[in-house]
C-alpha cells in the first residue's frame, strides 16, 4: 500500500472513530498533497509525500516553539499533536553510523576531492536520506569528509 493510500485510509478511520483531532490533522496533508498535485499536473509517490510532510512537520515545530515562548500553552499543545500524527507517516530515522557509512559511500561514487564538490555529494545523498536523517547534520558530516 502507497503512503498516500495509507493516509486516506488513516482519514476514514477517523472519521469512523470520531477523531476530529487526528482528522483535521490529516485532512490539512491530504489538502497539502493534492494542491501540490494540481499545481503541477502530477501523481505524487511515496518521495514526494514525504517531503509534504517533512515541509508541514517543519512548520509546526516552528509554530510550536513560538506558542511555547508566547506562553500559550493550549495551541502549543494542538501542534504538539499534530506533529505526533504527521510524525507516524515519515520513514524509520536512521542512525549516525548508517549515516556516516552512506556519507563515506557517496564520496567514494561521487569521486569527491574537496569542499568544491559537496554539491555533488549533497545531491547524492539526498534522495536517500529524504526524511530520514537530518540534512543539516548530514551537511557537516560531508563538510568533515571533504575537508
Amino acid at each position: 500500500m502507497s503512503l498516500k493510500q495509507q493516509i486516506s485510509e488513516d482519514m476514514k478511520n477517523a472519521m469512523r472513530a470520531r477523531e476530529s483531532a487526528r482528522l483535521g490533522a490529516i485532512r490539512l496533508l491530504l489538502a497539502a498533497m493534492k494542491q501540490r498535485e494540481v499545481d503541477e499536473r502530477i501523481e505524487l509517490d511515496d518521495a514526494a509525500v514525504v517531503a509534504i510532510v517533512e515541509k508541514l512537520l517543519k512548520q509546526r515545530k516552528d509554530s510550536f516553539s513560538q506558542y511555547q515562548a508566547a506562553g500559550r500553552q493550549d495551541l502549543a499543545d494542538q501542534e504538539a499533536f499534530e506533529i505526533d500524527v504527521l510524525s507516524a507517516y515519515m520513514p524509520q530515522p536512521l542512525g549516525a553510523d548508517a549515516v556516516a557509512a552512506l556519507v563515506k559511500q557517496a564520496v567514494a561514487e561521487t569521486g569527491a576531492a574537496g569542499p568544491r564538490d559537496m554539491g555533488k555529494v549533497m545531491a547524492w545523498l539526498k534522495p536517500k536520506l529524504a526524511g530520514r536523517a537530518d540534512m543539516n547534520s548530514v551537511s557537516g558530516l560531508v563538510k568533515s569528509a571533504l575537508g
